[in-house]
């Protein structure tokens, strides 16, 4: 088998041309959309006998969903390509893989792979040396010992301490469920990617973070101006997303790119960048609304749109307040300053968020009611210590100049919706397997996960619940992983590995070695979606991507599925309880559940034609029917969209309903109208109980926990404390999230170094290239400088997602880990803040770094 993977490795593309086209990619920023020869150079010559293109996943989470194809041969793969089924056009694109994709050849096949089950050679049933987590050697074992090994202990901690003893960490949940229907386990919540938009903000009446708050793609073209808050689609999903942009700029859209950084997307739109620290976006804002109220004129200058808030907001002023109001203000006294005495000036804001008094006022009026503005923003601020007001000051701001439910005005998030929202044109179908429900109740808040843990004790609010903070013990005997990277994923990470060092015993389900793989003491090899029988995915809702079987499965791997049913056996639960049908079976379930928008688009038919032969050969049970596409096809082409063109019946304009007829179309809210002045708001956030910040009803500025203002040892004199930088961790082109980190070519061709602005690096006598040591009170970590102007001053930008590589004797990481920068610190939401931790750094006095490329990959040391 070590032959296949090397033989596979040396028939494809060679590395230089991989690097090659990737600073090509990196420098277009996105490869759909561009000529459609380079989606098949070299790769659709004459087959040779034997070869076959099979659509192949990429499955990981970037926010993009592309087409994958492998070139398969005596059952290795030899090359891949993209999209090529139809020809590229703005109004019918393909979904063109990025270099992300386009490697993942390297990594179903790479040196890291997990070959058998491993036992850590110091460990025994009850823990052996925990201490050797994360830098044991490791022994081969057969699946019988290993699972074994993992049900007894499983067992062991339920009987001893309670399934609350086990803490389980899965993101689509095979092993999970067994543990669930075996009495429960521990569970985390996480805001995640979304932050503060994992609030229920449907209560104030405005979307939530999967709902639909802007407007169809083919309405890009329609606005005058279109602001990007937060985002770099180019790196963190260079696919359709970028290409839409790139459409409105092409139809004379201007570009407007608010943040901490000037990045590759604002750059290919040549966006006018306005600078705002991160974590103050709520300032920057209240500033906006104030230069609105101030300078606006009904009559000579009209900025707001006042028939909108009068008619579909409550709470902006005295005379449009809720009934029963708790507190006597509104929105617009406090940002005159009526209540503190401080009016919230372009002035007072560009002292917190460090942008220009100009650039306040320039955006201020240039979303004049008059003028067609798209506000768009990515996650990022969000993801912020203190962005609990976030979601609502930019909502409000939208309110305000009447971007809203129109053609060329929109205002809402987007990486979810790729700034293409709306209904979806062509859904997937249900796998078939049943829910399973948890018993236990306990559920920690991520960022105090871990020393929740350490300390015995937790604040609970339920899941995703914001409920009354109630303190509870908890003792976790066993961590679970599977398909998940919680230790390189979560915040406070230092804390993370002394808590796998204290636990009884810690498992994990990996394909690769990993760093969650790395500090367990049995790790169970887990087959890619290469090697399972395939599935369907979504993300644009305009298509849907089948992904099939490419290669066998590698070495000893097994699917999740067969672990966790190998488990519920040795644990006596009833299989047929938790997998009543096959991987197969729930592919087909899948695929035959697809369902396609009518042309009138009012209805939705089966997509897949599937026969009676079909169901025969697939060997699975199901129903003939009729649709839009053969079932054969389907899977040949790895792909399924609805081909667009203007004017069609599938546009989409957010809250257009509810703008023109508020009465008969309310929103969620209990009024039925966007609520700027919430009780329920700030009740909810007020008694958490995570942190003493304390919201207003309306929005507000807070000074977080950590944040630019923390920076001050003496803010009114502006004195810098200990950490005067605030960290940020950007999601970088080489990988997603952690994954790919480990794969060779993505680190030749994205060499992962912290950014670091000018002034501040000439400070320290750093120059490009040197190695800097950055830290905080959470830790220590080294990167290469890259030093430039493109980010703000106060700014570290460390990318998210790299593997940790800890000295254990100094206590630096060596690998630029972004999460041990972030500490157990939250705000009263319990938001996963990555992008405002404070810290300090210098040019480092110890051994260089080499580049991350001329570094083995990480592998597991094997007796």
């Amino acid at each position: 088998m070590a032959d296949f993977v090397g033989k596979a490795a040396g028939l494809s593309i060679s590395r230089r041309n991989f690097i090659k086209a990737s600073a090509s990619a990196a420098a277009s920023l996105s490869l759909a959309g561009c000529s459609n020869s380079l989606s098949t150079v070299g790769v659709d010559a004459a087959l040779d006998n034997g070869e076959k293109w099979v659509s192949s996943a990429c499955w990981h989470n970037c926010g993009g969903r592309c087409v994958n194809k492998a070139l398969v041969k005596d059952g290795m793969v030899i090359r891949q390509k993209t999209d090529d089924t139809h020809p590229d056009s703005p109004e019918y694109p393909q979904h063109r893989a990025c270099l992300r994709g386009r490697s993942q050849q390297q990594d179903v096949l790479g040196a890291d792979r997990i070959k058998y089950p491993l036992k850590r050679k110091n460990w025994q049933p009850g823990g052996g040396d925990k201490s050797l987590r994360g830098r044991d050697e490791w022994e081969r074992i057969t699946w019988d010992e290993a699972l074994d090994y993992v049900a007894a202990e499983i067992k062991k901690a339920k009987e001893n301490y309670g399934p609350q003893s086990i803490m389980s960490f899965a993101r689509t949940g095979w092993t999970r469920n067994v543990l669930y229907a075996y009495g429960g386990t521990t569970t985390h919540w996480d805001t995640t990617s979304y932050g503060s938009y994992r609030f229920p903000w449907e209560k104030i009446g405005m979307g939530q973070y999967d709902n639909y708050s802007v407007n169809d793609r083919f309405d890009l073209k329609n606005s005058d101006t279109v602001i990007l808050v937060g985002g770099n689609s180019a790196w963190s999903a260079p696919g359709l997303y970028s290409y839409f942009f790139l459409q409105a700029k092409k139809a004379g859209a201007e570009f407007i790119s608010v943040g901490p950084n000037y990045n590759a997307i604002a750059a290919t739109l040549d966006a006018r960048w306005i600078p705002v620290h991160a974590g103050t976006d709520t300032a920057f804002l209240l500033a906006v609304a104030h230069t609105l109220i101030t300078e606006d004129d009904p009559v000579s200058n009209p900025l707001i749109d006042w028939d909108c808030l009068n008619r579909c907001t409550l709470g902006f002023d005295a005379e449009h307040m809720p009934e029963g109001a708790k507190l006597k203000e509104n929105f617009k006294d406090y940002v005159l300053g009526e209540y503190d005495g401080v009016p919230k000036t372009a002035a007072w804001a560009s002292k917190i968020c460090g942008t220009p008094v100009e650039d306040i006022l320039f955006y201020a009026r240039k979303i004049r009611k008059d003028n067609k503005v798209a506000m768009y923003h990515d996650y990022a601020p969000a993801r912020c210590i203190g962005a609990e007001d976030f979601p609502h000051i930019f909502a409000t701001i939208g309110f305000m100049t009447g971007h809203m439910g129109k053609p060329g005005h929109a205002c809402g998030n987007i990486h979810k919706e790729q700034v293409n929202a709306g209904p979806a044109l062509v859904k997937a179908g249900g796998s078939g397997l049943p829910k399973i429900s948890n018993p236990v109740k306990d559920c920690i808040n991520s960022p105090s996960l871990w020393k929740s843990i350490l300390d015995g004790k937790y604040l609970y609010t339920g899941s995703f619940q914001w409920l009354p903070g109630e303190w509870k013990d908890i003792d976790i005997r066993v961590l679970y992983t599977e398909d998940k990277a919680v230790l390189q994923g979560l915040p406070a990470m230092t804390h993370g590995i002394e808590v796998h060092r204290k636990v009884d015993f810690v498992v994990t389900q990996a394909f690769n070695y990993n760093t969650q793989a790395k500090y367990s003491d049995i790790i169970l090899p887990v087959t890619t979606q290469w090697e399972r029988p395939g599935m369907v995915m979504t993300r644009d809702k305009e298509a849907v991507l089948v992904y099939s079987q490419v290669i066998e499965p590698l070495y000893e791997a097994k699917s999740d599925q067969w672990i966790a049913v190998e488990l519920a056996k040795r644990l006596g639960i009833d299989v047929e309880q938790v997998f009543p049908i096959d991987e197969k079976q729930q592919f087909f379930n899948q695929i035959a559940g697809c369902t396609v928008i009518s042309e009138d688009g009012k209805s939705y038919s089966p997509l897949v034609t599937i026969t009676a032969d079909d169901i025969a050969k697939w060997e699975v049970k199901g129903e003939p029917q009729s649709g839009k596409i053969g079932l054969q096809e389907l899977i040949d082409r790895g792909v399924y969209q609805v081909e667009r063109h203007e004017g069609d019946n599938y546009g989409y304009y957010a809250y257009e309903d509810f703008i023109k007829d508020p009465e008969n179309h309310p929103l969620t809210s209990p009024s039925g109208k966007f609520e700027i002045y919430s009780d329920w708001k700030a009740d909810t956030l007020n008694n958490t109980g995570i942190a003493n910040m304390t919201f207003k009803p309306y929005p507000s500025y807070t000074v977080a926990p950590e944040c630019y203002e923390a920076t001050f040892s003496d803010w009114e004199n502006q004195v810098k404390g200990e950490y005067p930088y605030v960290v940020t961790n950007p999601h970088y082109l080489r990988r997603t999230h952690c994954n790919q980190d480990n794969v060779p070519w993505l680190r030749e061709a994205c060499h992962n170094p912290v950014f670091l602005n000018r002034q501040d690096a000439e400070k320290k006598g750093i120059k490009t290239g040197d190695t800097v040591l950055i830290w905080n009170a959470h830790g220590k970590t080294l990167r290469q400088a890259s030093v430039s102007d493109t980010t703000m001053p106060g700014i570290v930008e460390l990318p998210h997602g790299r593997w940790i590589d800890m000295d254990e004797k100094t206590g630096i990481d060596r690998a630029g880990t972004d999460n041990i920068l972030c500490g157990p610190v939250a705000s009263n939401m319990g938001v996963s803040g990555y992008n405002n931790y404070t810290c300090d750094f210098k040019k480092y006095d110890g051994e260089p770094l080499i580049p991350d490329h001329l570094i083995p990959a990480q592998t597991a040391k094997v007796l």
